[in-house]
């Protein structure tokens, strides 16, 4: 049996919502997942990198991410849209696995310019704005790491909202969607976590704590 819809030969995955990809896996065709995986892979993956520092365990909890979504689509009925979902799925992931690991050095993983491009820019300008003089215009890949090092201090839940507000540009609503807490306590973890990083690239003394 053909499926009732087909992409046209110049659609794309990104052409199509989220609610007629799911509706056409729902009927069977599994096709329509695999555009969803396109449409999706990357940012998940940047935002999973952020989380844990390395290159390899970031593609492989991006790969559980989209099969744990695949196990459980049946059961999506829409309450949140698909892509809340998938990163509610990937970023409980990413803190278990936190929870797991010693904080990590950004020094060691990869060039900012060859992943996530423009994306932890908001932590740059987060960071710059309270500065009387302000760096960006100089050494911007060694503030990025520095940064990006700093940000692998914080506890998993107070990276999480960083990376979700601050990279990823989500509202409060999104994030307490994701990681299933009041918006309320978004804004104080996020709050307290860029006192944190703020604390730690001026060389001040200061502890994240939850």
């Amino acid at each position: 049996m053909r499926p009732s819809y087909q992409m046209e030969p110049h659609e794309s995955p990104a052409d199509q919502t989220d609610e007629l990809l799911i509706s056409r896996c729902h009927s069977g065709d599994m096709t329509a997942f695999g555009s969803l995986v396109e449409k999706y892979q990357h940012r998940l993956f940047n935002a999973v990198l952020r989380m844990v520092n390395n290159f390899d365990d970031a593609q492989e909890l991006t790969q559980e991410a989209f099969v744990r979504a695949l196990k459980g689509l049946k059961k999506f009925r829409g309450q949140a849209g698909f892509y809340t979902w998938l990163f509610r799925i990937g970023f409980n992931l990413c803190i278990n696995y936190r929870r797991k690991q010693q904080p990590v050095s950004f020094s060691t993983f990869q060039s900012p310019r060859e992943v996530g491009g423009r994306q932890a820019e908001g932590l740059l300008e987060m960071v710059d704005s309270g500065s009387p003089q302000p760096k960006r215009q100089v050494q911007i890949s060694e503030e990025h790491r520095r940064v990006m090092d700093a940000l692998g201090q914080l506890a998993p839940e107070a990276r999480a909202v960083v990376v979700l507000r601050d990279i990823e540009e989500l509202d409060y609503a999104q994030i307490a969607r994701i990681l299933d807490v009041p918006s309320g306590t978004v804004k104080s973890r996020l709050f307290r976590a860029r006192m944190a990083l703020r604390k730690r690239l001026l060389g001040k003394d200061g502890e994240d704590k939850e």
